[in-house]
């Protein structure tokens, strides 16, 4: 089995490599704008999924390292997006892309970003790697539209709520490792297993997302603590607590979601952290991680199999 990257810490340079040295677009002020997305950081799972996936069925990393990187593209894309339609002030620690750009030019950048991702794309890689990203994108726009749509709504089952991650994020995460294992020569079962992974990968991931707004300081965050709060976002660690909290409880977001109270945020979450809201999503990110690691079974032990489930294990949160 061809092993050209031997860790973690490897591909990440590679990858870093990548966009300091070859990455640019036609447009100057769009490849400004993406940079400077890229520079703010990002642990950049997407293409390291991407990578280790090709390892896994005994593909080259290092002959992959556009398509992984057009991987976090298509993520900054979505990024540049969504602090457009969420009004956010920061991403990662620096100014939201809006921000320094206005929100004409972000818009118009995320659609430049994906438009040249896909051509690119298109060009160099054979089926059935651009319909899959194609279709991930679609996925990606319905489960936002769908979160839009679950704005305030108290009453959201998690069931719904994993429909809206599994588009929005783990749709991503599936294709980055299915992408991978076809370009790495995996066969069906081997594609089919890492595609698995992907999904429960980045279910566990959005939900450790979630908690992490509400639990983690805002320096580590790179954005303020408990934003999807007053986004009026339905996330697992509320909706777990609503599913175990009485009227008054309810009434109480409801009054906070509909700006009928001015109390502080910071309230609210330790009211979900003392109705038990935040040990149930640690255990529902403990049940997505199990069944990432399950996905991965039908693939031979490897380095790059030992290191799809140290990234699942890392979603664990004490």
């Amino acid at each position: 089995m061809i092993d050209a990257v031997r860790d973690d810490a490897d591909l990440y340079a590679l990858v870093e490599e990548f966009f300091a040295s070859t990455f640019s677009t036609d447009n100057p002020l769009i490849t400004e704008a993406v940079r400077r997305m890229l520079a703010a950081g990002g642990k950049r799972l997407r293409p390291r999924v991407t990578l280790l996936a090709t390892q896994a069925c005994g593909g080259d990393a290092t002959a992959h390292l556009y398509l992984a990187a057009y991987m976090e593209l298509i993520h900054v894309a979505t990024l540049i997006h969504d602090d457009v339609v969420d009004n956010a002030q920061t991403r990662r620690g620096v100014n939201a892309t809006a921000v320094d750009f206005g929100n004409r030019v972000s818009v118009l950048a995320g659609d430049y970003l994906f438009a040249w991702i896909f051509k690119n794309v298109t060009a160099s890689y054979p089926a059935p790697v651009p319909h899959i990203l194609s279709a991930t994108l679609a996925d990606i726009c319905d489960g936002e539209v769908l979160q839009l749509r679950a704005l305030g709504d108290l009453d959201l089952p998690i069931e719904q709520y994993v429909e809206i991650v599994e588009k929005k994020t783990a749709s991503l995460f599936g294709a980055s490792a299915e992408c991978g294992a076809i370009m790495g020569g995996g066969t069906s079962a081997e594609v089919a297993a890492l595609r698995g992974f992907g999904r429960e990968y980045g279910i566990a991931f959005q939900m450790r997302d979630d908690l992490l707004d509400m639990t983690a300081d805002e320096r580590t965050l790179g954005k303020p603590v408990g934003n999807d709060l007053r986004e009026r976002k339905m996330t697992i660690p509320l909706i777990h607590a609503l599913n175990r909290g009485e009227a008054a409880f309810r009434g109480r977001i409801g009054r906070f979601y509909d700006g009928r109270s001015d109390g502080p945020a910071a309230e609210i979450l330790a009211s979900i952290g003392d109705l038990g809201g935040f040990d149930a999503t640690r255990a529902s990110i403990a049940t997505y991680v199990q069944r990432a690691k399950a996905a991965l079974a039908p693939m031979a032990e490897s380095h790059a199999k030992n290191e799809l489930q140290s990234l699942a294990d890392a979603l664990l949160v004490e």
